[in-house]
């Protein structure tokens, strides 16, 4: 399987006068899974069409493989995109989705029948190649959909948040059979979803975008625990960091503090006073959501089940190394 770097260098983007996406550098190895993340709007999305060719670059430069690929089509690129929408033809069978592209490029019948079958075997689906789409569960169609993309052996694969129509259960499965797949091939990887868990599970590198932005870049457990920014700290982790002001946050010579909600404790006497809204206890762990006067509403995370009911007086504490300081442009300082 093929393998490439990408480069960005002053990439923009505008419709008009309105820039979406302001200059972004970036490097992504080759063989590595990297995960462009953030919130709808932010961008993500416009980045992965401008490296897939599918929309045009207002500005910078971008490389894929050592050669400046701006002026050329997406076909020319060597990259190969899964969308959203499996975008399956519905009268063909699952061999001929597959070599679809391969036969519009001519390539021989016995190299087609090899890089089918090939792709196939590693996608576990060579006993559906000769189904029509409409008999396969919504899994194997995204796999048939990946199938699709691997025997073309591009040098970049583009996914756009390609699990985002299945259900909770079988995105947690596909996620497993993705970074299996991509140890497997060894391929490099951009991958776009607005779901950080998807982004933490998956990245070697994961890519924090804000209003076009790059927040921040790094491996998904130093954005977790070093995060650059409020808005990191309030993305990467589920339930999100929380953050309190006040007193608090002006004793340690700062704007605001954060507080993960596996940090908070139960504690008798502790700094942070209120009253449980509501808890969602799910057996191995618990989620606590806190009225806490001046703090405003906390969320804590405890393991096993919490003694109390809604409307009960709690109390919450912490250990000091366990606190993020944030100053007043919103950045993480030590």
């Amino acid at each position: 399987m093929s393998q490439s770097d990408v480069r960005l260098r002053g990439i923009i983007k505008n419709y008009g006068k309105a820039d979406v996406i302001h200059g972004i550098d970036l490097d992504i190895e080759p063989g590595e899974f990297a995960v462009f993340v953030g919130p709808s709007g932010c961008g993500k999305t416009t980045l992965l069409r401008m490296v897939a060719g599918l929309e045009e670059i207002s500005a910078g430069d971008l490389n894929i493989g050592g050669t400046r690929v701006n002026d050329l089509g997406p076909s020319e690129r060597g990259v190969a995109m899964v969308f959203q929408s499996y975008a399956l033809y519905p009268h063909k069978t699952v061999f001929d989705n597959m070599a679809f592209a391969l036969k519009i490029a001519k390539t021989p019948k016995t190299e087609i029948e090899r890089r089918v079958r090939e792709a196939a075997d590693i996608l576990q689906l060579t006993e559906y190649l000769d189904r029509l789409p409409k008999a396969l569960s919504g899994g194997q169609r995204q796999r048939v959909a990946i199938g699709r993309a691997i025997v073309r052996d591009p040098k970049v694969f583009l996914f756009d948040e390609p699990l985002s129509n299945l259900d909770a259960a079988l995105r947690t499965k596909m996620r497993v059979e993705l970074a299996t797949l991509h140890r497997r091939l060894g391929a490099t990887m951009v991958y776009v979803t607005h779901d950080q868990v998807e982004a933490m599970t998956l990245a070697d590198k994961i890519v924090v975008l804000n209003k076009g932005r790059v927040e921040q870049v790094g491996k998904p457990l130093d954005l977790y625990n070093k995060p650059a920014s409020l808005f990191v700290a309030g993305f990467i982790g589920s339930p999100q960091m929380n953050f309190l002001g006040g007193e608090l946050a002006a004793r340690h010579g700062v704007t605001t503090i954060g507080l993960r909600p596996e940090h908070l404790k139960v504690t008798d006497g502790g700094p942070i006073q209120g009253t449980l809204r509501h808890s969602e206890q799910l057996g191995n762990e618990t989620f606590a959501y806190v009225s806490a006067g001046a703090f405003g509403d906390i969320t804590a995370r405890m393991d096993g089940t919490l003694g109390l009911s809604p409307g009960s007086a709690i109390s919450l504490g912490f250990a000091s190394e366990h606190l993020y300081k944030f100053n007043a442009d919103g950045k993480r300082v030590d």
